[in-house]
């Protein structure tokens, strides 16, 4: 008989500052307005933070992947009402390896380049990404 084990203690998800998430980095070489990570905020969810982008300048919207429904409400909780995450709503993600997605601001256009943009990607972190890579 399978049985889905009960949660022991309620999933807790703490903002910590931006400059502490495990990605920092990587949207701060990549986004054409750094200086929007000002207002970003990393969700901290089992040990391990992760940035929240916040809309703003050339970026558009956000989202952040998670593989439990729980763990996107409670991410959605944090972000409720801070200023940068407009209209946040958990919805299925488009990706085959997780499950579900916050997102905020606009809903993104179809296309590679036309969504790095969106999300306020700098034209050489799009150009980069679009690059086939050889093996």
């Amino acid at each position: 008989m399978l049985t889905t084990p009960a949660l022991t203690a309620p999933l807790t998800i703490t903002a910590v500052p931006p400059a502490q998430a495990y990605d920092y980095g990587y949207f701060l070489k990549r986004l054409a307005d750094p200086g929007i990570l000002e207002g970003a905020v990393a969700l901290r969810a089992f040990r391990a933070p992760l940035l929240a982008v916040p809309v703003g300048g050339p970026r558009h919207g956000g989202y952040m992947s998670f593989e439990l429904c729980t763990v996107a409400q409670a991410a959605k909780a944090v972000l409720d009402g801070r200023p940068g995450f407009p209209e946040l709503r958990v919805r299925w993600s488009p990706y085959r390896d997780t499950c579900h997605v916050v997102e905020w601001g606009g809903h993104p256009p179809d296309g590679d380049a036309e969504r790095g943009h969106f999300y306020g990607y700098s034209d050489e972190a799009i150009a980069k990404y679009l690059t086939p890579h050889t093996p």
